[in-house]
């Protein structure tokens, strides 16, 4: 599975941002976006699964907004009020499992920059 990742920039602070993630095959799992800022782990932002239940972090609940096409195979990730703190690498990530295996993927990674 292939994941093509767009969509990031730069933004001031307050602004907004749509990333977009198309996966190569049809994902019977979740779709969701992870982030890495300088210094810091990877962490989960938000997932979807294909049922449509969807989980945030913290912080970014009330202000970012997941979605799902599975038509598209894709996912997008609506970014209002953006913070400085949001900046940074943003992943695309899909995972599910088959046969009691997980398997998981990942998108190339695309910059968000939030400037104050």
């Amino acid at each position: 599975v292939q994941l093509q990742a767009s969509g990031g920039g730069l933004v001031q602070a307050g602004g907004s941002l749509t990333l977009s993630c198309a996966a190569s095959k049809i994902i019977f799992g979740s779709m969701g976006w992870y982030r890495q800022a300088p210094g810091k782990q990877r962490e989960l932002v938000a997932m979807a699964t294909s049922g449509g239940s969807t989980n945030y972090a913290d912080s970014v609940k009330g202000r970012f907004t997941i979605s799902r096409d599975n038509a598209k195979n894709a996912v997008y990730l609506q970014m209002n009020s953006l913070k400085p703190e949001d900046t940074a690498v943003y992943y695309c990530n899909a995972n599910f499992f088959l046969l009691g295996q997980k398997s998981e993927y990942w998108g190339q990674g695309t910059q968000v920059t939030v400037s104050s």
